[in-house]
């Protein structure tokens, strides 16, 4: 096989093990969810709320922490996951699907306007109440577990080029998400903690900068990065991001790509971390944020303006935000319409970056912080995604994907 054509094959490649991956663990997710979900509505509801508020927590010299097991959830073990997704966007960009501009194009538009559609949607909902307006990020991200796993569903109906564009535009997706968080969900800044992490992550630079290789120095800094940022009031899910971005990704002329894969500091992290985090940390986090008690479900609720603008937002914005955008950035030559994919796949791709599930729950957890809030979050996250995913995954086994073109007679 020669350069070229090995550098061409690698993404597609990555991209299918990333799908499997991802598909697999929305599986978990699923049922994670659906777990909570009953254990809510079962007489195990005051132990599973008694056990989230439990308050946990250690001394060791200058630092102190105790929080409740859902905080240490949502900011501990969720930073693994930040520093996957961090993981992926930056082997993404430099080095897979996402290095030429020309295959940016198409998802990256599609995402952009998957994000701005259903934050105008929930605030056109919500723009008279200050503290609900703090809501409109939530219903602009798409849970890319959750997708992909009902997308999986829909088996080799699907051609592998929705399946890359997806992908490609979760990944996007969930960059825009970390700057929202980072930008709009930051506040109390404690200068010294700041200067603390400013610190450990020039130290990680400088690890990066001479090359040390080893996975421990950075792993190492990047705990005491993530407790400075806990101190500093920026959120400390972005300590994982900000870890990612200093991992080494480097190839060395002349080895096979799956040798590359070996010895690259970022590849060996990102292996490492995969099924953990697809396995234990998002379904840990789904169980512990999807249990929506019905008993809190009031009619009133059901036409709330929270509730409302967070499903109307993941249902409708998301599907017209990615196909519009998607359609018009085609109609102008912009970036070619995915191989072998017709419009109504697109559109019922489309539909299914309407599950937010795990996104929309940590970004609503950031916003609100009252319980009749949060249970309308929930149930506005529940509704969305559900018909997002329902009608969906029923589009893309209507619609058949086109036919490959005749061979030639020799």
């Amino acid at each position: 096989m020669s350069p070229t054509t090995r550098r061409s094959a690698r993404p597609a490649s990555a991209f299918r093990k990333f799908f499997n991956q991802e598909a697999s663990g929305g599986y978990v997710l699923m049922a994670a969810a659906a777990v909570a979900l009953i254990v809510a509505n079962s007489p195990l509801a005051g132990p599973y709320f008694a056990l989230l508020e439990t308050k946990l927590g250690f001394a060791l010299g200058p630092v102190h922490l105790t929080e409740t097991v859902l905080h240490w959830i949502n900011d501990g073990l969720m930073a693994l996951f930040f520093l996957l997704v961090g993981l992926e966007i930056k082997r993404e960009v430099l080095d897979g699907e996402l290095s030429r501009p020309s295959r940016v194009i198409l998802p990256g538009l599609a995402a952009l306007g998957g994000v701005m559609a259903p934050a105008l949607i929930y605030t056109a909902f919500n723009a008279g109440d200050p503290l609900a307006s703090r809501g409109w990020a939530i219903p602009a991200a798409t849970d890319i577990a959750f997708a992909l796993g009902v997308l999986a569903l829909a088996g080799d109906r699907v051609p592998s080029s929705l399946k890359i564009f997806l992908t490609a535009l979760a990944v996007l997706d969930d960059l825009a998400a970390i700057l929202i968080i980072a930008v709009f969900y930051t506040e109390d800044l404690q200068l010294a903690a700041l200067g603390g992490a400013a610190a450990m992550l020039a130290l990680l630079i400088a690890f990066n900068r001479f090359k040390v290789r080893r996975l421990w120095p950075y792993l190492l800094t990047g705990l005491v990065l993530w407790w400075f940022v806990l101190e500093s009031g920026v959120h400390a899910t972005l300590a994982g991001v900000a870890l990612a971005m200093t991992i080494p990704l480097d190839r060395t002329p002349g080895k096979r790509d799956h040798d590359s894969h070996k010895t690259s500091p970022l590849h060996r992290l990102e292996h490492l971390l995969h099924k953990p985090v697809a396995f234990a940390v998002v379904p840990i986090f789904g169980f512990a944020n999807a249990g929506l008690s019905l008993a809190g479900i009031t009619p009133a609720m059901l036409t709330d303006n929270v509730m409302l603008g967070i499903a109307l937002g993941l249902f409708l914005g998301k599907q017209v935000g990615v196909f519009l955008t998607a359609l018009l950035v085609v109609r102008m030559g912009w970036a070619d319409m995915p191989r072998h994919a017709t419009l109504g796949q697109l559109y019922g791709v489309s539909l299914l970056c309407g599950v937010g599930f795990t996104m929309s729950l940590f970004v609503g957890n950031l916003a609100f912080t009252t319980p009749d809030l949060l249970t309308e979050t929930k149930a506005g996250v529940f509704a969305g995604s559900l018909v997002s995913a329902l009608l969906g995954l029923l589009l893309l086994k209507i619609f058949k994907p086109e036919p490959p073109p005749p061979r030639m007679q020799a």
